[in-house]
């Protein structure tokens, strides 16, 4: 009779066992989709600053369409992949970072906008969401992170594997340019 209590027991552990590694596991995927979450409000926000940060330049950069232009693909191409994975997303914002890098270099050489109110809070905005990106990225990796050990050691790996918890993708910029903050100070 000794012998089935134990069996019991041992059978109860492993079950209390399994339940804790799943629910850790669900909260792990849960911290990711809230940090993809965060970045995604914040690449919208960028988002919708840039045509109203493009029309207060247009006038003054009449020289620079081509540029402009540029931004305003990758804007929209950064747009089209907002529903897919990290991994197209990071290249298309990468590329529009860049282009913002390169619209504050040429911007420099247009002293009337230096001194245009618009353009400055225009780009103190963007500088703010910039850090805000950066910050939500952060929390974002340290989630995948944490969800990734999860995942891939033992013995949660045999839960996770068992109920389809896979790992998640870094949100990561691969262009060493594009991963300066812009710089927005004249």
């Amino acid at each position: 009779m000794t012998t089935l209590w134990i069996i019991i027991a041992i059978a109860v552990a492993i079950v209390l066992f399994i339940i804790i590694i799943y629910n850790r596991l669900v909260k792990n995927r849960q911290s990711v989709e809230e940090g993809w979450s965060g970045i995604d409000v914040q690449l919208k926000r960028r988002s919708n600053l840039i045509p109203n940060l493009l029309a207060a330049v247009k006038g003054y950069m009449k020289h620079e369409k081509g540029l402009l232009e540029g931004i305003t693909k990758m804007r929209s191409h950064a747009n089209d992949v907002s529903d897919k994975g990290p991994k197209e997303r990071s290249k298309a914002e990468g590329a529009l970072g860049a282009g913002l890098l390169n619209l504050f270099a040429v911007m420099e050489n247009y002293p009337d906008l230096k001194a245009n109110q618009n353009v400055m809070d225009f780009q103190n905005s963007l500088q703010e969401i910039e850090d805000q990106i950066q910050m939500s990225r952060r929390y974002y990796n340290g989630a995948v992170r944490i969800m990734n050990v999860s995942v891939e050691s033992f013995p949660s790996n045999l839960v996770a594997n068992h109920f389809g918890f896979i790992s998640a993708e870094y949100f990561e910029i691969d262009d060493a340019a594009a991963r300066q903050v812009p710089k927005v100070e004249f």
